[in-house]
């Protein structure tokens, strides 16, 4: 089986390479590597998360599926009251995470590799931020939804991103299903991808 960005242990050699990326007006220095999503920049679809969502000064955040780090960097540096806690199946990313977390000065956030939710099944969060793992299937990104919904507050929002030709329709489905139809809005649209905003009553 080759390796993917879900493998919890990635067998391809490390390749490091580092680059500058500016949103939301926070500029970082990131370090990706071989065997992560995204490794040689911010891919559009978390751009298009960065840019829409809402993160409050104080909130509670996780960012799961967190990669090398960009949204959950992000969402601490607009939340400086609060704490971002970035998890991801994958070792490696967890660790290129930390190290791009160290690198920038971001101290709000804490880390810990998790196959899904596993890693923080006693915790719950005022905001759930989510570039979901296509290529795992339909049955884990929907276990995925689920389990978003579970470990949201009352009030809070899990923010999903995803590329309409690979399955965006059957995603609104499943997180109208959870949310409630009124609970789940589309608020951003760019280049086949799209954002929804799932607010928990």
């Amino acid at each position: 089986m080759s390796d993917h960005y879900y493998s919890n242990k990635p067998q391809s050699a490390s390749d490091r390479r580092s680059f500058e990326t500016k949103h939301r007006g926070v500029q970082l220095k990131l370090t990706s590597d071989a065997g992560v999503f995204s490794r040689d920049g911010v891919d559009y679809g978390s751009r298009v998360l960065i840019e829409h969502m809402d993160i409050p000064h104080d909130a509670q955040v996780l960012d799961i599926g967190c990669g090398y780090g960009p949204i959950g960097l992000i969402a601490a540096r607009l939340a400086p009251q609060g704490h971002v806690k970035l998890i991801d199946i994958n070792e490696r990313a967890v660790e290129l995470a930390q190290h791009n977390a160290q690198a920038n000065g971001i101290h709000n956030v804490s880390f810990a590799q998790s196959d899904l939710f596993s890693a923080v099944e006693a915790e719950t969060f005022d905001v759930i931020l989510s570039n979901p793992p296509i290529r795992a299937g339909k049955a884990v990104v929907h276990q995925l939804f689920v389990d978003s919904w579970k470990h949201l507050n009352p009030g809070g929002a899990t923010w999903v991103v995803i590329q309409k030709k690979q399955g965006a329709a059957s995603a609104k489905a499943k997180l109208e299903q959870l949310y409630g139809e009124q609970q789940v809005v589309e608020v951003g649209k760019d280049k086949g991808f799209r954002l929804y905003r799932c607010t928990r009553k």
